[in-house]
Order: structure tokens, then C-alpha cells, then sequence
């Protein structure tokens, strides 16, 4: 075990994501080799922060056409919190994918992580495989 947690900032970014995806979540800090974090805009998000993050090339989601998964509820971005600083080397974020991973499981639910997506890898995304 570690003494890794969720700061307050972490846990307000996760307010309004599917319960199912913050147990997850919860139970990956308590067992993850690298402390992880929840950025700005990393949980549910608006349709008008959605089409800004499209517009800014961060998504593929412009929130009107192609709504995403964060403004249902059901995705959330992460990054490794290593060195006291944030972090978003593959290494560290595959560490805490195979914590999310290892977490779903345990806790019976089905998730996806966009680090193993074949068109294009979105490392720090997870989504619920509804």
C-alpha cells in the first residue's frame, strides 16, 4: 500500500463524474505505484469548455456534433504526480492505468483507457465501457 490521496483540487474535478468511475478512481490511488491527479477540465465537462479544448486541438469532441464522454459523465483524464510536479511520461501514466485497470476489475466494471486505442493514443483518458 501507499499513502497517496486525492487532493481537494482532484476531488472538485471529479464532482458531477459517474459514481462507478470514482470508486474506481478511489480504489487506484489506494494501490498505484505512481500518485496520480485529476486536471483541469479531467472530469465532467460543458459544452462550452468541450468545443474550446476541440478548438484548441486537445479533443476530438467539439461537444455540439460529437458530444463527449466527458460531458457525460463517464470519462476522466488523469496525470502522475511524480517529483512533486506533474507528469505525462508514458511510463508514469501507464503505471497508473495499470492501477485503473487492476481497479475496474476488482470492483466488476468494464473500463477503457485511451492508451491502448489503435486510431490514436490518449494516454490520460478513461472512459467507462457502457
Amino acid at each position: 500500500m501507499n499513502n497517496f490521496k486525492f487532493s481537494d483540487s482532484s476531488r472538485i474535478r471529479m464532482s458531477g463524474v459517474d459514481a462507478r468511475l470514482i470508486r474506481i478512481a478511489n480504489r487506484a490511488i489506494q494501490i498505484s505505484r505512481v500518485d496520480f491527479g485529476i486536471p483541469k477540465h479531467g472530469g465532467r465537462r460543458s459544452r462550452k469548455v468541450q468545443l474550446s479544448l476541440f478548438v484548441d486541438k486537445k479533443s476530438k469532441c467539439d461537444g455540439l456534433d460529437n458530444i463527449s464522454n466527458h460531458q457525460k459523465g463517464i470519462a476522466l483524464d488523469v496525470y502522475a504526480y511524480v517529483d512533486g510536479k506533474a507528469s505525462w511520461d508514458e511510463y508514469h501514466l501507464s503505471m497508473v492505468a495499470c492501477a485503473m485497470l487492476q481497479a475496474a476489475s476488482e470492483l466488476g466494471y468494464k473500463l477503457k483507457w485511451g492508451g491502448l486505442w489503435k486510431s490514436w493514443q490518449d494516454m490520460p483518458h478513461f472512459e467507462l465501457d457502457e
